[in-house]
């Protein structure tokens, strides 16, 4: 059914003549007239009747209006919604205890005004989540997606590297050390439970392994951050990989270190991703904040090649 011709069947119907429905919509009495003769051909009935005073409503014109007007008022909704700043701006965090959620929450903090809503497409691979971002189920999304696979549509922004740091429990060799380098790791057990085939992490782990002979492995259920935090707590020789920007908690009998990595210092690049020549004002101010307050880069990282730099 025609939307502006309901639009101008109600028009006419609140005006009561076809040329003041005419000069309000914008248009001539000559399609205002078309409109409601395609829209009466369309239902099958007479909706309007002319007068010498105008026009009036018929028997099952006065039944349709009520129709009519809650069409339009759905059109508007459903318009209104889309509208930028009408709605929450959505980014996709991955999960909510690591670097990019800490960064939006920030970010929220210094602009508690802004309509966002971090999300968590945990589920979904990179390419995935840009399919997500195209078609707009959701504004943004933070991954670690290589150049070549970024669709057209998409544009790929690196703001925010993840400087990666060792978590080892106080019986761990490596425990009291102030940092070290990435190929010291070399020999030890580095378990990071939860790793799935086909994601970007699952590749940033691999080329890690490759670049610094590590042992990194996911074998066993994932019972959660908890159970992986006792797990360390426990051994001698067990050790995860965490972002600095992570933030996770334990109990302090636990006495878990974070130590820095560097020599170089491997960074997880997290790229954010929006469709391309979107202006909302959320994605324009997070980005301005990322810039200017994300951590300074150290002087030697490394991130995998295929990462757009």
């Amino acid at each position: 059914m025609d939307v502006e011709a309901l639009r101008t069947f109600v028009t006419v119907a609140e005006t009561g003549q076809f040329q003041a429905a005419a000069d309000e919509l914008g248009i001539s009495q000559q399609a205002v007239s078309k409109r409601i003769a395609a829209l009466e051909k369309r239902v099958e009935v007479t909706l309007l009747v002319r007068t010498s005073r105008g026009s009036r409503l018929s028997l099952d014109g006065q039944v349709f209006l009520p129709h009519a007007k809650k069409v339009l008022a759905a059109i508007e909704q459903a318009e209104q919604s889309v509208r930028p700043g009408s709605r929450p701006w959505r980014v996709d965090v991955l999960n909510r205890r690591i670097s990019p959620a800490q960064a939006v929450y920030r970010f929220y903090r210094s602009h508690p005004e802004t309509d966002l809503d971090a999300v968590t497409l945990s589920k979904e691979n990179a390419a995935q989540a840009a399919q997500a971002v195209l078609e707009g189920t959701i504004d943004a999304s933070f991954r670690a997606l290589p150049a070549d696979q970024v669709p057209v549509g998409i544009s790929a922004e690196r703001l925010l590297d993840a400087p990666l740091e060792l978590l080892v429990g106080p019986g761990h060799p490596l425990a009291d050390a102030p940092w070290v380098r990435p190929t010291d790791l070399a020999g030890h057990r580095i378990w990071i439970p939860g790793i799935r085939p086909g994601t970007e992490w699952a590749a940033f782990y691999q080329a890690l392994s490759e670049a610094f002979g590590l042992s990194i492995d996911a074998l066993g259920p994932n019972f959660g951050d908890e159970a992986l935090m006792d797990a360390l707590a426990d051994s001698a020789s067990l050790a995860t990989l965490v972002s600095s920007g992570d933030r996770y908690l334990w109990p302090q009998t636990h006495d878990l270190r974070r130590i820095p990595l560097h020599d170089p210092t491997p960074v997880y690049p997290h790229v954010l991703l929006f469709r391309s020549g979107d202006q909302h004002p959320v994605l324009t101010a997070l980005r301005d904040h990322l810039r200017t307050t994300g951590p300074r880069a150290a002087h030697d990282v490394w991130a995998p090649d295929w990462v757009d730099r």
